[in-house]
């Protein structure tokens, strides 16, 4: 049976960095949280200061987890990871400046609140 096709079909990438107004795509996880365990995309200004996301975005999406209240970033040890590679973020400066680029995944990790895993 012979087939027609359409022609090529276009490839459209909505997910660009120029499509998010001068804000870039930025992916945040706590690391073993299961009531808002999955990963979450915010489109962030490259300006931030990396300290919004401990004192804002970080309340906002785990306000719910059992370890949140007990979640103190001047206190708990918190590794945090851009982008796969371990760093320790300096919270006055801008995203940009930490490193955090369009769709960076910015991962924090806390070994001593272990949540639901260690209940």
């Amino acid at each position: 049976m012979a087939m027609r096709t359409i022609g090529q079909y276009p490839t459209i990438i909505k997910d660009k960095v120029e499509n998010f107004h001068g804000n870039q795509l930025v992916l945040i996880y706590w690391q073993g949280r299961f009531l808002e365990g999955s990963i979450k995309a915010f489109p962030l200004a490259p300006e931030m200061p990396f300290g919004a996301i401990a004192s804002d975005i970080i309340p906002a999406i785990y306000k719910i987890e059992p370890d949140f209240e007990l979640l103190d970033f001047n206190k708990t040890e918190v590794i945090w990871e851009i982008d796969g590679k371990v760093v320790t973020p300096d919270f006055s400066k801008s995203l940009k400046d930490n490193g955090v680029g369009h769709k960076s995944f910015i991962k924090l990790i806390t070994p001593t609140l272990t949540g639901k895993i260690g209940a």
